[in-house]
């Protein structure tokens, strides 16, 4: 029995607060393709709307609000978005034992339960970065102690750098790990705000599971094009 629902291999970023532009970018793209990933910006801008603007067209949802609270509130806020029909939740790794197990104790692992995943270390964040809000040591060490503990807590894998997916898939082996990666970047494109990138080829060949995947799709003059061009590569 599947521990979640199925994974796109990749899920592209809509981070916008805008809806013409959100539902243009829903209509461009191909639902056999790719999933959603919805964050922050545009869950604020036009709430649990969005989600559904994205399943009425098929797509499956990341839903990426990275929760990180107590362990009451993380739990409810689980159970909303299993309502909401989303295919993948995140947490914040960082938020503890007793937050993780309050999590998967709201989705528990079955084949209609979306993915449950921890976020390690964000991918705009180097060691000096880590330094300063008091976490010794490298980046690479902080996501594999945030991902055994995530994994010890029973979720189903992590968001991390694709340059970490390797040693997560010894972490979450087997079909049903999950190694989410964003930062990554078809070859020659910008790097925009992401420190720790990699291709879509290196990142899947690294270990990732699904790739997260923004603004070479999303600001491209024909974005179903470059969709299908990534695909392609892959």
């Amino acid at each position: 029995m599947a521990t979640h629902r199925p994974q796109p291999r990749i899920y592209v970023a809509l981070d916008a607060a805008d809806k013409t532009r959100i539902r243009f970018l829903m209509e461009a793209l191909d639902p056999a393709l790719c999933g959603i990933k919805i964050g922050k910006e545009a869950f604020t801008a036009f709430g649990p709307q969005v989600v559904g603007w994205a399943r009425e067209r098929g797509f499956p949802v990341f839903l990426d609000l990275k929760f990180h609270d107590i362990p009451n509130t993380v739990a409810q806020a689980c159970r909303a978005a299993r309502d909401l029909d989303v295919a993948l939740v995140n947490v914040h790794a960082s938020g503890g034992r007793r937050m993780l197990e309050a999590a998967r104790e709201a989705l528990p692992a079955g084949e209609e339960s979306p993915g449950l995943i921890a976020v390690t270390v964000l991918t705009s964040m180097e060691d000096a970065d880590l330094a300063e809000i008091g976490v010794g040591g490298t980046a690479e060490a902080q996501v594999e102690r945030l991902a055994r503990l995530t994994a010890d807590c029973g979720l189903d894998g992590v968001v991390c750098s694709a340059r970490e997916a390797s040693a997560m898939r010894a972490v979450f082996p087997g079909e049903t790990g999950l190694v989410v990666t964003p930062g990554v970047r078809p070859a020659g494109s910008a790097a925009d705000d992401q420190r720790r990138v990699v291709t879509p080829a290196e990142a899947l060949s690294a270990g990732a599971t699904s790739l997260v995947i923004g603004r070479p799709i999303t600001g491209a003059s024909d974005p179903g094009k470059a969709l299908e061009a990534i695909v392609a590569e892959l």
